[in-house]
């Protein structure tokens, strides 16, 4: 009867062990050491879904929770987000600034609540506005790459148009490379690319697909135009079939979100400078954690583009 007692006694010891083991793992995996406010431009566009995403996966891998939020182009409202960020007394916060410039006095009430700040994918252009590190992608380099695709479309000749969204750091430097590229190729035998309009979309499709109209009534001999992301590529796609020049123009856009990596397969546009914002979103959540562990980080970390045609789109597993 002893031992019969004495093994239950044993049991119940070793269960109850097994018990607080188990507590305390799960203790350990949902304990979380700080939240990282994120606010990206906007949640309409795939490359910031797939920011938010990656984002949050991957700070949950080093113990950190993202609060996601988006300014949605309306740098009032981002602004307020970032006030939020600072009542929450958050670890962090990482922007994708909906207007480089005018972020900067939120930057700044972070920078004096000792907040540190990180931008992913769009920079802050502001004067006094302290930004630990920016992460991404070679936007300078890409828009060289889109010169180079739409020299190759048009076999060295033509006018051509670009669809502009010059409020934010990451389209300004699209352009500037654009520009620069095709000055260099011109000084190339047979190549004789002119631009001929340089007009806003906003970034959305709806607006870049009125801005074409504007263009392509004002230049009736465009064979080209440079879109500065896939919304845009998509807005001015739309307006050259109601105009019955679809044929007639070409379109190079950047980015490579799925719905114009499918009309690049479609031959609907000619060819993308890829971006990789799942990349971009790892190196921030990476760098935020070195920061915090005392290591010295790079004040800007950027990731190259790769141009994307139509061959590319065909042998794509994701597009099948």
């Amino acid at each position: 009867m002893k031992g019969i007692r004495w093994a239950l006694a044993v049991a119940v010891t070793l269960s109850l062990a097994a018990g607080k083991s188990e507590a305390e793992q799960r203790r350990r995996v949902t304990r979380v050491k700080g939240t990282i406010g994120l606010s990206v431009l906007t949640l309409t566009n795939p490359f910031f879904i797939t920011i938010a995403d990656s984002m949050k996966a991957e700070a949950r891998k080093h113990g950190y929770r993202v609060i996601v939020t988006s300014g949605e182009f309306d740098v009032a409202r981002q602004q307020n987000q970032v006030k939020d960020f600072i009542v929450k007394n958050v670890a962090a916060i990482v922007l994708c600034p909906c207007d480089s410039k005018a972020i900067g006095p939120a930057i700044q009430e972070a920078n004096e609540a000792g907040i540190p700040v990180f931008t992913a994918d769009i920079a802050c252009l502001a004067r006094g506005a302290k930004v630990v590190s920016h992460i991404a992608t070679d936007n300078y380099g890409g828009g060289k790459l889109a010169a180079e695709a739409i020299v190759e479309a048009l076999g060295g000749k033509g006018d051509v148009a670009i669809i502009d969204h010059p409020v934010v750091e990451s389209v300004i430097l699209r352009t500037k490379g654009f520009r620069k590229r095709l000055g260099e190729l011109n000084k190339k035998p047979g190549v004789n690319i002119k631009i001929v309009a340089q007009l806003p979309g906003g970034g959305v499709r709806d607006k870049s697909f009125k801005t074409t109209q504007d263009i392509i009534q004002a230049h009736p001999d465009l064979a080209g135009i440079f879109a500065i992301n896939d919304p845009s590529a998509l807005g001015a796609r739309a307006a050259l079939e109601k105009a019955g020049k679809a044929d007639q123009i070409v379109i190079v856009g950047f980015d490579g979100q799925p719905e114009g990596k499918r009309a690049i397969k479609k031959g609907e546009i000619y060819a993308d400078p890829i971006q990789f914002p799942d990349q971009i979103a790892v190196k921030t959540v990476q760098t935020i954690v070195k920061y915090f562990e005392g290591e010295e980080v790079p004040p800007q970390i950027l990731i190259p583009t790769a141009l994307y045609r139509k061959a590319d789109a065909e042998k794509d597993p994701t597009l099948k």
